[in-house]
């Protein structure tokens, strides 16, 4: 039995439905992840740095035979692929791959914090996620998507995209 894993896709250069489309594609071949649920995809607006074009996220769960560092080094492969170069904090990118959550565990590291730790803080990060898991509970603070999204006053500006099949 492999690993739970969701994870934050976001773009906001380009053709952005298509870099998270084609990221998506490129997670599931790497390792040989299976897709267990994917959300729709979401207009943004940025969070951080407003002054730049909106970002379409969303998000994805997959069972893993990889550990947190292994999956993320083949994350960060895939934003290579794809083109990111280092810019600024919460500044434009072509594809953001983030490990949200990874099974009910804790890493608190430099290089990686699982739980992501601004998702609690994010409708960008909270919709998605809640489309696919709205009772999945957080590791760290113990309540369920769904009570995280409710606790966000002020709306973020997140939209659902409808993207023709």
């Amino acid at each position: 039995m492999g690993h739970i894993a969701y994870i934050g896709i976001g773009s906001n250069l380009g053709d952005k439905v298509n870099q998270c489309e084609t990221a998506i594609s490129e997670i599931l071949r790497a390792d040989r992840h299976k897709l267990l649920a994917k959300s729709s995809l979401f207009k943004t607006k940025p969070v951080g740095v407003t002054s730049q074009d909106w970002f379409v996220n969303g998000v994805i769960k997959i069972e893993t035979e990889l550990e947190p560092f292994d999956l993320l080094r083949t994350l960060k492969g895939i934003e290579l692929r794809f083109g990111r170069t280092g810019t600024f904090r919460w500044g434009p990118r072509v594809i953001d791959l983030d490990i949200l959550l990874f099974d009910e565990t804790e890493t608190r590291m430099e290089e990686l914090q699982i739980p992501h730790p601004l998702m609690h803080q994010r409708q960008f990060v909270l919709i998605p996620l809640a489309e696919i898991d709205r009772d999945l509970i957080h590791p760290v603070l113990k309540k369920t998507i769904k009570e995280l999204l409710e606790m966000i006053k002020k709306d973020q500006g997140v939209e659902k995209l409808s993207i023709p099949r």
